[in-house]
């Protein structure tokens, strides 16, 4: 459960990241980490255009440039961008200023992409890769961005999961006010072929309604 639902411990580690909504709303809030890639990003949009559904794309800035077309079809749907490093580092494995400078550089590719300034919230959204900061990145970064951390994983990325096993996260975990973390990678996308419809399907039969941040 420590994996799929971070525990108290976890998040006391960034009092000012956000890992909850309101607990007393009956909504959640999708989210998909590392895109966008063609191998996965149009199945994502096609299916959440399918159900009316707006997510949370955090975005690599690498992959904004080498798939601009993406981005803006993300971004022309609706749905909201977050900032998920350039390279998608790893905080510890990288000097404080390499990262700072990683993540500004992922902003800029994002700005350099959207239709207009208003296409993201201020402060921007960040997610750390692997959901951990350096407490010095974390320390700069909050000064300046939106954490956005997450209620439930989905582990869609594990080889050890099916679909039907990521689905069951969802139904096991999900709360009021969840934040919902899929990926739109290659690890993840078949079995999202699977669980992200049964996910959505399920989460709209149970009364939650799909916000952003």
């Amino acid at each position: 459960m420590i994996i799929e639902q971070p525990a108290k411990w976890l998040r006391w580690l960034y009092p000012k990241a956000t890992w909850r909504m309101d607990p007393t709303q009956r909504t959640v809030y999708l989210t998909f980490d590392d895109g966008p890639i063609p191998e996965s990003t149009p199945f994502l949009l096609e299916t959440l255009e399918k159900y009316g559904v707006k997510a949370t794309f955090f975005v690599v800035g690498e992959n904004v440039e080498k798939y601009p077309e993406l981005f803006e079809q993300i971004v022309g749907q609706g749905h909201q961008i977050g900032n998920h490093t350039h390279h998608h580092l790893g905080s510890f494995k990288h000097w404080t200023a390499t990262y700072l400078i990683d993540t500004y550089e992922a902003q800029q590719t994002i700005l350099r992409h959207l239709p207009t300034p208003q296409s993201t919230p201020q402060p921007p959204l960040f997610r750390p890769p692997h959901g951990w900061l350096r407490p010095s990145i974390y320390y700069w970064l909050s000064k300046r961005y939106h954490i956005v951390m997450w209620d439930v994983v989905t582990r869609d990325y594990s080889r050890l999961l099916t679909g039907d096993d990521v689905f069951n996260n969802v139904r096991r975990y999900a709360r009021n006010g969840s934040i919902i973390t899929f990926h739109d990678s290659l690890k993840s996308i078949d079995k999202l072929h699977t669980a992200l419809p049964q996910s959505i399907e399920w989460l709209q039969k149970e009364g939650y309604e799909f916000k952003t941040f």
